[in-house]
């Protein structure tokens, strides 16, 4: 009788220790699977431009995505009504976690703080880029009024 009792306890660790070793398992998935979830959400830090043309009057946008297009064309996110604009004239990026402008081959060039744009160029706040005769104001995440800083 002592052998089927030994025999049953024997039984009972295993089951006990298969049990343990499938909720460790199961545990490591599922974070992993929420961590993974998490990772492929990607937000973007917010940034407002203020779009300042002349006889207009001046227009502020947030966004909150990785890419903006500046330009004439009218599906830019920012259309420009300046006739010294090229159509699709400049991108802002976000990536290496920083803003980012490049001139997108316009015909008259992009100006970041009064100087040509050559280069794709890392943006700080309070950047004045000039498309044609139009002037807009970059204004960081931390620096958008009611946005708490740090808040993407």
């Amino acid at each position: 009788m002592s052998g089927v009792i030994v025999l049953a306890f024997r039984i009972l660790m295993a089951a006990a220790v298969y049990t343990f070793l499938g909720l460790v398992l199961w545990m490591i998935w599922r974070d992993l699977q929420q961590e993974g979830s998490k990772a492929s959400v990607r937000v973007f830090p917010a940034i407002r431009l203020e779009v300042r043309s002349r006889n207009h009057i001046p227009v502020s946008k947030t966004f909150s995505k990785p890419e903006i297009i500046l330009g004439r064309n009218p599906a830019c996110d920012i259309s420009i009504n300046d006739e010294t604009a090229s159509a699709q004239h400049a991108k802002l990026s976000y990536h290496h976690n920083q803003w980012w402008i490049e001139d997108l081959n316009s015909t008259n060039g992009t100006k970041l703080n009064k100087e040509k744009l050559s280069l794709p160029t890392v943006l700080t706040s309070d950047d004045e880029i000039q498309c044609g005769k139009t002037k807009v104001t970059v204004i960081m995440n931390g620096e958008i009024p009611g946005t708490p800083e740090g808040q993407m």
